[in-house]
């Protein structure tokens, strides 16, 4: 079992900056690749990025790719999302996912944090 809290979410304007968290609990981070994917109010679910278990890897979806920065701090059990140059349409909830294969999520799921971005 793995526990997933995220946290960083919040209201910012286009152009600016967010870090978001995900802390987890249970069986340990280090053991399983992880995983950002975010849901835009009307749209379904979608991934963001991915990152191996030793972090050695990472895989972005086009839409963030060069914005966007996936990391992870296994000492802390504890998994990052640097979004820069944000915009209007990166607004969404931002859900971490544990034990995914790229961009196919895995069964653990944190509760997500709400990323609002203003033109």
């Amino acid at each position: 079992q793995v526990q997933l809290v995220e946290s960083g979410g919040g209201l910012v304007q286009a152009g600016g900056s967010l870090r978001l968290s995900c802390a987890a609990a249970g069986r340990t981070c280090s053991t399983v690749d992880m995983g950002w994917f975010r849901q835009a109010p009307g749209k379904e679910r979608e991934f963001v990025a991915s990152i191996t278990r030793s972090g050695g890897w990472t895989y972005y979806a086009d839409s963030v790719k060069g914005r966007f920065i996936i990391s992870r701090d296994n000492r802390k059990n504890t998994l990052y999302l640097q979004m820069n140059s944000l915009q209007p349409e990166d607004t969404a909830v931002y859900f971490c996912n544990a034990d995914n294969r790229v961009i196919r999520p895995g069964v653990y799921w944190g509760q997500g944090t709400q990323v609002t971005v203003s033109s």
